[in-house]
């Protein structure tokens, strides 16, 4: 059986890693400092709060081309109906986005009223109409009701994560614990990390699914550290007297085609998602793969790589068999 030598090649996952955790961080901090994002991702009208609308255009087999500079133009000088409490906004900083090869547009602008609404499509549909009438969705969230959805997202996170930290600081030794918490800490970086490149190079924002896809990948990446720690403990029982990095390589390589297997048919219908998911569901679908696929790796190679690092011996059993 041929020997998965993670531990001779500990120095090469180490730099993997090290590379993307920065190029994250890079992403990360210049999404933080953009003067028009402020935040480590880009936030979606799940989290600020806003009007959006989806049209479906009425044009055959062939749409004729759009450009997202002048429809924003013809946003900006829409004239809207002022409402009893409050002024207009202001439609100068709406976002465009053609989904479909230009068959769908998709406005995200201001909270705007029903009156204003039908205003932004009449305004519209000289340049890329007709709209088919069924075609057309309208989804407008409070800022207080985004705040909440972010603050509830958030919580959730912190509480996941603190509840995998004590299941694994019960289940296995201090050391287990911390490499596995490292690990999902890695994954959910890295994922955040692309995201946040997204965000800048072609303003993708992120909503509550990709919380959800968060939570998800936390559980897949610790689900997948255990396995393959399970294993090494298991080692540590039938070859005690043997140096804690062939216990390692040796638990790893009983565990890596089973780690690929499961991967693999993960990211299937997730590559399904992606093809054929429709627009709602893609970047969700995209954050999940890249989830299983960093989880992966830091299951089979970063975490157990780290453990060679406490002991040239075993490392001591964890206390729960």
């Amino acid at each position: 059986m041929v020997v998965f030598n993670v531990s001779r090649l500990r120095r090469r996952v180490w730099w993997v890693s090290f590379l993307m955790i920065a190029v994250s961080v890079i992403g990360i901090l210049l999404s933080w400092t953009n003067p028009q994002i402020h935040a480590p991702l880009r936030p979606g009208l799940d989290f600020t709060g806003g009007t959006q609308i989806q049209l479906e255009r009425r044009c055959g087999t062939s749409c004729g081309a759009l450009k997202v500079s002048e429809l924003q133009n013809v946003l900006a000088a829409a004239p809207l109906p002022d409402e009893a409490d409050a002024p207009a906004p202001n439609l100068a900083s709406a976002r465009v986005q053609l989904l479909d090869r230009g068959k769908s547009l998709v406005l995200r602008m201001p909270t705007l009223s029903a009156a204003q609404g039908q205003a932004v499509i009449a305004a519209l549909t000289p340049v890329a109409g007709p709209f088919l009438p069924g075609g057309q969705a309208v989804d407008t969230i409070g800022p207080t009701l985004g705040n909440q959805l972010l603050r509830s997202s958030l919580i959730s996170l912190l509480v996941a994560f603190a509840g995998i930290a004590v299941y694994i600081s019960i289940r296995y030794d201090r050391r287990y614990a911390a490499l596995a918490l490292l690990a999902l800490a890695h994954d959910v970086v890295i994922v955040c990390g692309l995201f946040a490149w997204l965000g800048l190079l072609i303003a993708l924002e992120v909503d509550s699914l990709f919380a959800v896809a968060l939570l998800t990948i936390a559980g897949y990446s610790v689900n997948d550290t255990v396995v393959v720690f399970d294993r090494i403990r298991e080692r540590q029982r039938l070859e005690g007297d043997r140096p804690i990095g062939e216990q390692v390589d040796n638990a790893v390589t009983a565990t890596l085609t089973r780690t690929l297997y499961t991967s693999g048919t993960t990211l299937m219908p997730l590559l399904a998602l992606i093809l054929f998911g429709g627009s709602t569901l893609v970047w969700f679908a995209v954050a999940l793969a890249a989830g299983v696929i960093v989880g992966s790796w830091s299951s089979i190679a970063l975490a157990p790589s780290l453990l060679t690092l406490w002991s040239r011996r075993a490392v001591p059993p964890s206390r729960a068999s």
